[in-house]
């Protein structure tokens, strides 16, 4: 379907009459409503007041008396307030506004600060996690496989960064001592908030 100059006439002049768009896709044929109201959009037509035509011809037929132009009372002037002295200009050798804190950028290749969380891990496990990884295979990322510990170790940014290795529990990307410090159970959880 192609939008011909007399079917743009006719959508023209259904949609000056207020004919919603299903009536005049319905009308036109060959044309799907959501394509009668993106034309409307692209020809620009203007939104309709409402969709009764017979309303909208009404308004536009009965002009409406204009009002004798009243002239408007002036007001009194407000009483200007008291003028109060201006503040003093703040000299320019006074001290720097503080910024706010900001967290601090370690640069590639330094040890990370310890972290919150570690001191929500049990120290059993802790243990666990640090025998195990003195038995890790110290893998590379392009080593992993779906049969070993994925736990990372270290910093990414530097050479020294590996991961565990070791055989993986059942269902799970970690080995047996690393599921231990990542999956912890609920209730363990909740006791250390109180």
């Amino acid at each position: 379907m192609s939008w011909t100059d007399e079917r743009v006439e006719l959508l023209k002049k259904m949609w000056a009459e207020g004919q919603s768009a299903s009536q005049i896709a319905k009308e036109l044929g060959g044309v799907t409503r959501n394509a009668v109201i993106g034309k409307v959009h692209r020809l620009g037509l203007s939104n309709r007041a409402g969709s009764n035509a017979s309303a909208a011809t009404e308004a536009k037929a009965a002009p409406k008396p204009k009002a004798e132009a009243k002239p408007k009372p002036v007001p009194k002037p407000a009483p200007a307030p008291k003028a109060e002295p201006a503040p003093k200009p703040v000299p320019a050798t006074s001290a720097p506004v503080p910024m706010p804190a900001r967290k601090q950028i370690i640069p590639a290749g330094q040890p990370l600060p310890p972290q919150p969380s570690a001191n929500e891990i049990s120290p059993e496990a802790l243990a666990r996690v640090s025998e195990v990884e003195k038995k890790a295979k110290k893998l590379t990322l392009m080593d992993l496989t779906e049969r070993t510990c994925k736990w990372p170790v270290g910093d990414p940014a530097t050479d020294d960064f590996w991961f565990c290795g070791l055989p993986v529990q059942q269902g799970k990307p970690y080995c047996e001592a690393h599921v231990g410090v990542a999956f912890q159970p609920m209730s363990s959880r909740r006791d250390r908030r109180r």
